[in-house]
């Protein structure tokens, strides 16, 4: 599953919210989540444990005046769910875990342009003009 959102701040103000592991337990509350890689301002990689078992990864790619959030994650159902899950049953955990990514996206982008008008440039790319006298 795969899945991404533009924010409009540079990835080196996205990375500390990603980083940020009080979140993790909000944004995936069924996963056991264990950094495989800390990659600062280009994101995060885990191994995922709980009703999955397998990789996630955040990935933060410079984009014209902010920063694509590449959301990825591939893992297989464990346990119970993996004997015998129905293909709508799949799904549906596959829609969930967008849905959990999206949230997640939403969340940080809402945090980073909190006061940002629809088409006004990023605060970090305006620039002051001299007052005139």
């Amino acid at each position: 599953m795969a899945d991404q959102g533009f924010i409009a701040v540079p990835p080196e103000m996205v990375a500390p919210l990603i980083a940020d592991r009080a979140s993790w337990r909000r944004w995936w509350p069924d996963l056991a989540l264990t950094v495989r890689e800390d990659r600062v301002e280009k994101g995060i990689r885990w191994t995922v444990a709980g009703p999955f078992t397998g990789t996630m990864e955040i990935w933060l790619e410079p984009s014209l005046d902010g920063t694509m959030l590449h959301y990825f994650m591939h893992a297989e159902p464990t346990g119970a769910k993996a004997a015998g899950t129905s293909g709508a049953e799949v799904l549906a955990m596959n829609r969930a875990c967008r849905e959990a990514g999206k949230k997640m996206n939403f969340e940080v982008k809402a945090v980073l342009e909190r006061g940002r008008a629809v088409g006004e440039a990023p605060a970090h790319t305006r620039t002051s003009t001299p007052a005139e006298g």
